[in-house]
């Protein structure tokens, strides 16, 4: 149920981008970590659900890793609405 709001929010937004993409899930899996990290802040012995996290970040850096060789562009504008990463000022 939060999953099916959640994608008729994304799909709203961005009509062009569909719901398999490599951006989707990566935006999926970044709503999953700051739930996941909300949660543990309260429930710091779950252990369970840190291996979770840590599964999930995982799998987000990979996808990550994927999208830079691919297409740096929409990397950057990713990681930029996103805010998951420290942008680099030179």
């Amino acid at each position: 149920m939060v999953k099916n709001s959640f994608i008729s929010g994304i799909s709203q937004e961005e009509k062009e981008e569909k719901v398999g993409s490599v951006e989707f899930q990566i935006r999926s899996l970044t709503n999953r970590i700051r739930k996941l990290s909300s949660h543990l802040e309260l429930h710091r012995k779950d252990y369970l659900s840190q291996r979770g996290l840590r599964q999930i970040l995982g799998k987000r850096q990979r996808l990550l890793s994927y999208l830079s060789k691919k297409n740096r562009i929409c990397y950057k504008e990713l990681i930029n609405q996103l805010d998951i990463r420290e942008s680099k000022t030179r």
